[in-house]
């Protein structure tokens, strides 16, 4: 199967993906696309991203292997990708140092990002720091209150959060008015959009930005076991931790790959986030993709305990993904990606993110049921610290 050619020059992979913005942000975008074409191929550039990544943001990250919990589901060997050890404590940093160093090749003084749980925008934060520029974060009213540290974090770094108390005050809605602030203000504004979401080049940007997770994990584990893994799991909001994981490997039709979802409540019309059980064909936020609609198009309500999962659209590139049978999309419920937090932080002294707790429930699900020959790669794509407070409320009163 050849990806690499993928999005085409309209930005579509297959039917979805392409640029549905209103004409103000038609040039822009078109800019950027080409700023960053010629930013792939500029060595200087690579270059300083990649100084970055490795003296600011701590990467390589490990492959480490979970011993313990191995050994007690009795199946598959269990590695986790550690991007919960990068600065910001997650993968966003990747991205941001990348589209930071686009807006500065740009010109661009001021930069806007939206942010559901929070970590995109601290790493956003992070970067407007370090280089100096003015950052405002468009953040849900909902989010904000169960992620109030990452908001404080936010702000001990300069930016202005500016909350969002439309709809369902979630992610949705930060979204909505970073665009409509973008719309107002392109001329010195660069939008640092935080998934592998929207119009044409962001999900082809944003990917390429956290492709590094799975260029090292594949040589990590090269390193390590001689072989490519069998399966690789990583959860799935907008898909970004995902789709890094996962491209590197397209070619290797034998590496099995799975995004986790929010189920939220169970598979209930407005009380989870995954799309492909139950969505539809749509345009949301700049992207044709798989969305949760109802039969007159009006995007549906979602939940997840967890902030930034509870997004009603999922990236094209994940959407292309599952229409050609390449990758599978799971769930998992709060409940089981609260047992799993708790799980991995009593088996393997690690806090994950709750995000990320729904990629490890479903290794939870799956590992103990492979022979014991075969290894699954996780991605512990941010940690947990930020939702200790949330998570406490249900996991210790037991």
């Amino acid at each position: 199967m050849n990806t690499a050619s993928l999005p085409d020059k309209t930005g579509h992979y297959g039917k979805f993906g392409g640029m549905f913005v209103p004409e103000t942000l038609m040039t822009p975008l078109l800019d950027l696309e080409k700023a960053y074409e010629e930013a792939r191929q500029d060595p200087a550039f690579q270059a300083e991203l990649s100084d970055l990544l490795t003296n600011f943001c701590g990467r390589a990250t490990p492959l480490y292997y979970a011993e313990r919990l191995t050994e007690k589901l009795g199946g598959a060997k269990i590695y986790f990708k550690r991007e919960d050890l990068l600065h910001t404590g997650a993968h966003k940093i990747n991205n941001a140092i990348g589209q930071i160093l686009l807006a500065k090749r740009l010109g661009k003084k001021r930069i806007i990002a939206e942010t559901g749980a929070g970590q995109h925008g601290v790493a956003t934060a992070t970067v407007c720091a370090r280089f100096g520029m003015e950052c405002r974060v468009y953040m849900g009213a909902v989010d904000m209150e169960r992620q109030a540290l990452n908001v404080a974090r936010m702000r001990l770094m300069g930016a202005e959060v500016v909350g969002v108390t439309a709809g369902q005050a979630t992610l949705k809605e930060a979204v909505n008015e970073a665009m409509r602030d973008w719309v107002a203000t392109v001329e010195d504004t660069h939008y640092i959009l935080g998934s592998a979401l929207g119009a044409h080049p962001f999900p082809m940007m944003v990917r390429d930005f956290h492709r590094v997770i799975g260029v090292e994990a594949r040589q990590q584990i090269l390193e390590k076991e001689g072989r490519l893994p069998d399966l690789l799991i990583a959860c799935v909001g907008g898909g970004s931790n995902a789709i890094g994981l996962f491209h590197p490997f397209l070619e290797d039709e034998d590496v099995q790959m799975v995004g986790v979802e929010a189920g939220g409540d169970g598979i209930i019309p407005e009380r989870h986030a995954a799309r492909f059980q139950g969505g539809k064909l749509g345009v949301l936020q700049g992207t044709k993709t798989w969305l949760l609609a109802n039969d007159d198009g009006q995007i549906e309500l979602t939940h997840s305990v967890s902030a930034g999962l509870d997004y009603a659209a999922v990236g094209p590139e994940h959407a292309y993904l599952q229409d050609i049978g390449r990758a599978d999309y799971a769930y998992a419920t709060d409940e089981e990606a609260l047992n799993a937090f708790r799980e991995i932080s009593r088996t393997e002294g690690i806090l994950p993110a709750l995000e990320t707790s729904h990629a490890m429930a479903h290794v939870l699900k799956v590992a103990g049921d492979m022979p014991k020959d075969s290894i699954i790669i996780a991605n512990m794509s941010g940690r947990g610290d930020k939702d200790v407070e949330q998570a406490a409320k249900y996991l210790l009163n037991d």
